[in-house]
Protein backbone atom coordinates (compact mmCIF):
# COMPACT_ATOMS: atom_id res chain seq x y z
CA UNK A 1 0.00 0.00 0.00
CA UNK A 2 1.52 3.44 -0.98
CA UNK A 3 0.78 6.22 1.07
CA UNK A 4 1.05 9.92 -0.51
CA UNK A 5 1.93 12.52 1.76
CA UNK A 6 1.76 16.45 0.73
CA UNK A 7 4.85 17.91 0.72
CA UNK A 8 3.20 21.17 1.99
CA UNK A 9 2.17 18.82 4.65
CA UNK A 10 5.62 17.36 5.34
CA UNK A 11 7.39 20.82 5.41
CA UNK A 12 4.88 22.45 7.82
CA UNK A 13 5.33 19.68 10.04
CA UNK A 14 9.38 19.26 10.17
CA UNK A 15 9.19 23.18 10.01
CA UNK A 16 6.98 23.63 12.86
CA UNK A 17 9.34 21.09 15.11
CA UNK A 18 12.26 22.64 14.40
CA UNK A 19 11.10 26.14 15.30
CA UNK A 20 9.84 24.54 18.46
CA UNK A 21 12.81 22.96 19.45
CA UNK A 22 14.97 26.32 18.53
CA UNK A 23 17.27 24.06 16.30
CA UNK A 24 17.43 27.02 13.54
CA UNK A 25 20.32 26.91 11.16
CA UNK A 26 20.69 26.15 7.21
CA UNK A 27 18.82 23.04 7.30
CA UNK A 28 15.63 25.40 8.46
CA UNK A 29 16.19 27.79 5.96
CA UNK A 30 16.02 25.10 3.12
CA UNK A 31 12.68 23.73 4.99
CA UNK A 32 11.15 26.96 5.55
CA UNK A 33 11.96 28.04 1.60
CA UNK A 34 10.41 24.47 0.44
CA UNK A 35 7.78 24.65 2.41
CA UNK A 36 6.98 28.29 0.94
CA UNK A 37 7.34 27.22 -2.20
CA UNK A 38 5.00 24.41 -2.42
CA UNK A 39 2.65 26.46 -0.15
CA UNK A 40 2.13 28.57 -3.19
CA UNK A 41 1.24 26.24 -5.71
CA UNK A 42 -1.72 25.21 -3.42
CA UNK A 43 -4.94 27.04 -3.53
CA UNK A 44 -4.04 28.41 0.01
CA UNK A 45 -2.05 30.79 -1.87
CA UNK A 46 -5.29 33.22 -3.07
CA UNK A 47 -5.87 33.84 0.75
CA UNK A 48 -2.61 34.24 2.27
CA UNK A 49 -1.78 36.85 -0.33
CA UNK A 50 -5.24 38.44 0.26
CA UNK A 51 -4.37 38.90 3.91
CA UNK A 52 -0.87 39.64 3.57
CA UNK A 53 -2.45 42.27 1.43
CA UNK A 54 -4.81 43.33 3.78
CA UNK A 55 -2.36 43.66 6.61
CA UNK A 56 -0.02 46.18 5.12
CA UNK A 57 -2.92 48.30 3.67
CA UNK A 58 -4.29 48.74 7.44
CA UNK A 59 -0.39 49.21 8.70
CA UNK A 60 -0.54 53.11 7.86
CA UNK A 61 -4.28 53.25 9.64
CA UNK A 62 -2.73 52.48 13.41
Amino acid sequence: MTLTVSLVALFGLVLFFLLRSKTLGWGSTFIAAMFGFFLASTGASGPINELTAAVVAAIPNL
